[in-house]
């Protein structure tokens, strides 16, 4: 018993942080405004935390491998992971809808938001990979920039050879330094993530339904059943039955961080505490869980399905024509790959998808209402998908899992 309460005491106080804030946003929503700024105070920290943490998790990862053909097999084989995962989900979804179609929606009689952007394409992509000055590098709104950096970092260390000594224990104990300050921090999330979910609950409860519910429903059954099984799947090919026991035993954390903040940047830390414990080698997971968190979305996979099937539904056309479906699943990819490192990735997706398909306006507010409702499972599993796909990588790889008492990373 004592054993069972040291190793979960961490997800018992925050399922009662959640518990509490719950009740509090259903029966006292008066008070929301008073417990918000400990949630906005938590959330801070954890974001400024976990900005350099990023960089120096992969700069160090990739300057601490010994062999180029290792970093090389890491890098393949996580794209590989990243692009079949995606797909398996999206085509689960397009199943899903088959199987279980809805009724058309309503048009909200919303009107197309002004992006209020008038730059060119080139200068947008630009934008999107680098960044114009070096302290923007160090900002959650440009996390594809940062991790591209933080590759070329970690390379030209490893370039440096002896010269570059020096640096590459400076990323090392940064590492380490700010492993520490995440841990300092994630003791708050209890209260932090409590009072975050009651201002969620009163004021965004009451809307959680209406005309979206059937899509809505969907989504979210097939997302717990593709969370459940293929989930399980992927942990039973990487480690057998040892490794789907420790991928559910150590997920439970991070998918209620996942669920409470609907953030899969503030649940990478978590994520990469579940990969340690399970026994993901730290040179695979400071790698695929910090790109993941950006470039690995099968979440936001199913719910570019859903939108898509949503928005045809409203204007009567066939789904399932083999031409849209190919299109959907090239849609599908961009927004889960390419959208997911852009701020505003979603609604950038959503704009590709009404171009594409040449779809009329009243598509565009249903879909992004839609994309609203279905953040937090999406989230879970955009998040914790990272974890498992660590363990995928580790096992193509030919990489070992270490014993449980062997982690010493996050």
């Amino acid at each position: 018993m004592k054993k069972l309460i040291n190793n979960y005491s961490a997800i018992f106080l925050l399922l009662a942080g959640i518990l509490v804030g719950s009740l509090i946003g259903i029966f006292a929503p008066q008070a929301v405004i008073y417990l918000k700024p400990l949630g906005d105070i938590f959330l801070n920290l954890l974001f400024v935390s976990v900005v350099p943490l990023v960089f120096f998790a992969v700069a160090n990862s990739i300057a601490s491998l010994e062999q180029q053909s290792k970093f090389g097999r890491i890098v393949i084989s996580m794209i590989a992971t990243f692009l079949l995962f995606i797909i398996i989900s999206a085509v689960f979804t397009i199943i899903a809808v088959y199987l279980f179609p809805t009724e058309a929606l309503p048009s909200t009689g919303g009107e197309i938001p002004e992006s209020g952007n008038s730059t060119s394409w080139n200068d947008r992509l630009v934008s999107f990979f680098t960044v114009g000055e070096f302290t923007e590098l160090f900002s959650r709104k440009n996390m594809l920039a940062l991790l591209i950096f933080a590759f070329l970092t970690g390379t030209a260390v490893r370039k440096a050879g002896e010269a570059g000594l020096v640096f590459k224990k400076f990323l090392a104990s940064g590492f380490e330094v700010m492993k520490e300050l995440l841990l300092m921090v994630m003791k708050g999330a209890p209260v932090g993530l409590g009072a975050y979910f009651a201002y969620q609950v009163a004021t965004m409860g009451p809307e959680l339904f209406g005309f979206y519910a059937k899509p809505l429903g969907l989504y979210y059954v097939a997302g717990a059943v593709y969370f459940v099984i293929f989930f399980s799947l992927y942990a039973w090919i990487a480690r057998s039955n040892s490794g789907v026991k420790s991928f559910w035993r150590n997920n439970i954390y991070p998918s209620l961080t996942a669920l409470s903040t609907c953030s899969s940047f503030a649940t990478m830390p978590a994520n990469l505490q579940a990969a340690a414990k399970i026994g993901v080698p730290a040179a695979i997971a400071n790698i695929v869980i910090p790109i993941g968190s950006t470039l690995h979305k099968q979440g936001s996979s199913m719910s570019s399905i859903i939108k898509i099937y949503v928005a045809f539904l409203i204007i009567g056309e066939d789904f399932f024509d083999p031409i849209n479906l190919l299109l959907a699943l090239g849609i599908t990819v961009f927004v889960s790959i390419v959208a997911g490192g852009i701020p505003n990735g979603g609604y950038i997706g959503e704009m590709l998808m009404i171009s594409v398909y040449n779809l009329p306006v009243e598509a565009i507010p249903a879909v992004m209402i839609l994309g609203t409702l279905v953040d937090p499972l999406a989230t879970v599993l955009n998040s914790t998908g990272d974890t498992v796909a660590a363990m995928f990588v580790t096992r193509i790889t030919g990489e070992k899992f270490l014993a449980e008492d062997e982690h010493l990373n996050i």
